[in-house]
């Protein structure tokens, strides 16, 4: 995993994690990568400083790191499945309907595939992707 400072065309500057370099760069070609703030996706990475660390330093910051992102996944999941109304694999079609106002606009989410995602961006159809954490029961 990488993390990276990014920067989108409005100025607006903040971080995103990527499995590495090309996974940024792919998604960020796509359009895919999407400013925070204003949902802007000209984005660009910003300068950033390199993090020096010890390996014991590295491995206590790694594991409390993860355990912050696992606690704010997980509280995405929860504010998204209490605000939301769950479509489950009907959520582009759901999604158009909206978009095109032949269903009330209310929050929705569930899955689309790649292919269905790009055809709702070729639409003009505004939705976001997010990492779906998965419950953990222990």
């Amino acid at each position: 995993m990488i993390l990276f400072n990014l920067r989108c065309g409005e100025d607006h500057t903040f971080e995103a994690w990527f499995r590495d370099g090309a996974t940024y760069e792919h998604q960020s070609a796509v359009g895919e990568v999407v400013c925070p703030v204003c949902g802007v996706t000209q984005i660009e990475k910003a300068p950033m400083a390199p993090r020096l660390a010890t390996n014991a330093s590295r491995n206590e910051r790694d594991v409390e790191m993860a355990r912050q992102i696992r606690g704010a996944f997980a509280e995405l999941r929860d504010h998204v499945e209490k605000s939301c109304d769950y479509v489950g694999a009907d959520f582009a079609e759901e999604a158009r309907k909206i978009h095109y106002g032949e269903e009330k606009r209310r929050n929705i989410y569930g899955e689309a595939s790649s292919e269905e995602a790009k055809e709702l961006v070729n639409e003009g159809v505004s939705f976001g992707r997010i990492p779906w954490s998965q419950r953990s029961d222990s």
